[in-house]
């Protein structure tokens, strides 16, 4: 009786810490630079199938990539099956960059999903304010299938060029968030922000959300910044891209990482892709 005892122990054990490890979320953002040919050594060919075997190691739940062009969107889907994705580009037709979301598709589903440009006119293709380009947002809800929770994912990259595009997109984006979430799920807002921690629509983000490399419980991992321009040989020390958690969401940011990985001296992309593990 006591050997059966503690067999059926062992055994519930493992059932219960399968539970607990299932309520684990892991998210990612990543900038993984378009597609041109004038990058040389560094142009997509010569580092996508490195990109995706670096993806697949790290195998997020969900992840969000910027400045994606559709050949690119498509490759990663077809290097990574177990995603789902969404998510247009920035241009007429849907063509242009993206901020595309890809999801895990035996874990999660999708019950609501758009994207908006970052202008005074959102439901539209347009470019907002002193902005050098179109730029858009994509956001999806999500079930997770495993805890039957809901939460949302705004993926978003702001412009590059311009101060007030930076600051009213971000504005925008939060009201859009407010007005989609009234049941007060718990929110993400990842991306390429273009934006270093002591600008004014930083700020702004963190009255309503915590930066989760601010909250992470384990101490954060990796370099201080994300923008590496591809020189391998220089610190990395300028911070634009970030995942953000609504304050008082209820869950808890176990890991926060900037990923540096690396090969043969080259890097897959000319930002660093940012990691969060959630419990």
């Amino acid at each position: 009786m006591k050997k059966i005892s503690k067999i059926g122990l062992v055994v519930f054990l493992l059932f219960v810490s399968g539970i607990f490890y299932g309520q684990n979320l892991k998210i990612m953002t990543y900038n993984i630079r378009l597609d041109v040919a004038s990058d040389g050594e560094n142009a997509w060919p010569n580092r996508k199938e490195y990109f995706t075997s670096q993806i697949q190691f790290y195998s997020p739940d969900i992840f969000g990539v910027q400045e994606a062009t559709p050949g690119q969107v498509d490759y990663i889907a077809s290097a990574l099956t177990d995603y789902n994705k969404f998510g247009i580009g920035r241009e007429e037709g849907g063509l242009g960059e993206a901020c595309t979301i890809y999801y895990k598709k035996d874990r999660f589903k999708l019950e609501d999903s758009n994207t908006f440009w970052l202008s005074e006119t959102p439901d539209k293709v347009s470019r907002g304010w002193d902005a050098a380009c179109n730029r858009v947002c994509t956001y999806g809800l999500f079930k997770d299938l495993k805890t039957k929770k809901s939460f949302y994912v705004f993926n978003i990259h702001l412009d590059h060029m311009g101060e007030e595009a930076r600051i009213k997109g971000v504005q925008l984006v939060l009201s859009k968030m407010a007005a989609l979430n009234t049941k007060k799920y718990p929110a993400f807002l990842m991306g390429d922000f273009n934006s270093e921690p002591s600008t004014p629509q930083i700020a702004e983000i963190k009255k309503v959300m915590d930066d989760t490399k601010d909250i992470s419980k384990e101490k954060p991992f990796g370099p201080s910044g994300t923008f590496n321009d591809f020189k391998h040989n220089e610190p990395v020390t300028l911070l634009l891209d970030y995942i953000f958690i609504s304050k008082n969401s209820g869950l808890k940011v176990e890991k926060h990482a900037v990923l540096s990985d690396s090969k043969d001296l080259k890097y897959p992309s000319d930002h660093l892709p940012v990691y969060i593990e959630i419990k």
